[in-house]
């Protein structure tokens, strides 16, 4: 955190400036009634400012604050306490919750009144050319400083938001690891389903019914190295590679070509086998732009 004096560095804040200010206090101390009066003037105009001013005693209460940070410009003292001072300004805006667009806009107010202020009561003008240079230095300061209170609001608002958006997007890959896991036990039951599937296959092969159990057997081998490619590629997924949807839809592709030799097999009606054919053709398009699509990625 930056130091108030490097802060008038910054600002080409002099001791010649801290000086003019003093010189102005008693201008400030005749004027500051009508200081007050302007500004929660102002404020009470607008309705979302307003809305904070509805109770008289903390109006009240409130005008004499303002007062004493207003006499506080020309104090001619500017340390590090009086930016503790300024930062406890900006807290308690951000507290109950005013925009800092009105903060800013309040400044204005302030900004302008001294102006006028000075063109009143200095026409000489390089007289009140550098009076009106330090006052705008320490305005700018101030805005500066208590403008700092939104920014490490919003600082911790972004690493609150962070820390949780970190912690749910763990939770999230650890729940996806747990179902990869799952789907890796279901395809190994699977597997070995198939498996048996396909010994039933061989013994209608020995029972006579050859050409069923043949057709059926290889049906059932390809369905067998199908879920082979699905549990490699799975496995994969696990160790942090990509899921590759071809070998899902190589899956599809198989199984309804084992269908479509069992429904060749059964006699099934004309329009069947026409369906299950045009879905075929269907996801072989399918299989053949995913290829496509992932090879002119590759590349």
């Amino acid at each position: 955190m930056l130091t108030m004096q490097e802060i008038k560095s910054h600002y080409y804040f002099t001791d010649t400036d801290a000086k003019l200010l003093e010189e102005l206090l008693p201008l400030a101390e005749k004027n500051c009634e009508a200081m007050v009066e302007e500004f929660y003037g102002y404020l009470l105009k607008i309705p979302e400012t307003a809305a904070f001013l509805r109770d008289p005693g903390a109006l009240q209460k409130l005008r004499k604050t303002h007062a004493q940070w207003f006499l506080s410009l020309f104090c001619g003292c500017y340390d590090n306490g009086y930016m503790i001072t300024l930062q406890g300004i900006g807290q308690a805006h951000v507290r109950i919750k005013v925009s800092a667009h009105y903060v800013n806009a309040a400044m204005n107010v302030v900004r302008r009144f001294l102006i006028e202020l000075l063109q009143a009561n200095f026409p000489e003008i390089e007289a009140r050319r550098k009076y009106r240079i330090a006052v705008e230095k320490i305005l700018d300061i101030n805005l500066d400083i208590m403008s700092t209170s939104y920014q490490e609001e919003e600082l911790r608002k972004v690493f609150v938001s962070h820390r949780l958006e970190s912690k749910l997007i763990h939770a999230a890959e650890r729940f996806t690891y747990g179902l990869n896991l799952i789907l890796v036990v279901a395809l190994i039951v699977v597997s070995l389903s198939v498996v048996g599937l396909f010994f039933w296959d061989l013994v209608h092969v020995f029972s006579g019914s050859l050409e069923k159990g043949i057709l059926s057997a290889l049906g059932s081998l390809l369905i067998l190295w199908m879920m082979i490619e699905l549990m490699d590629n799975e496995i994969k997924t696990l160790k942090g590679g990509k899921f590759n949807i071809l070998i899902f839809i190589g899956v599809i592709i198989v199984a309804l070509i084992r269908e479509i030799l069992i429904s060749t097999l059964r006699h099934d009606a004309l329009e069947t086998q026409a369906f299950l054919a045009g879905t075929l053709l269907i996801l072989g398009i399918v299989y053949f732009l995913v290829a496509k699509s992932q090879n002119v990625n590759a590349h």
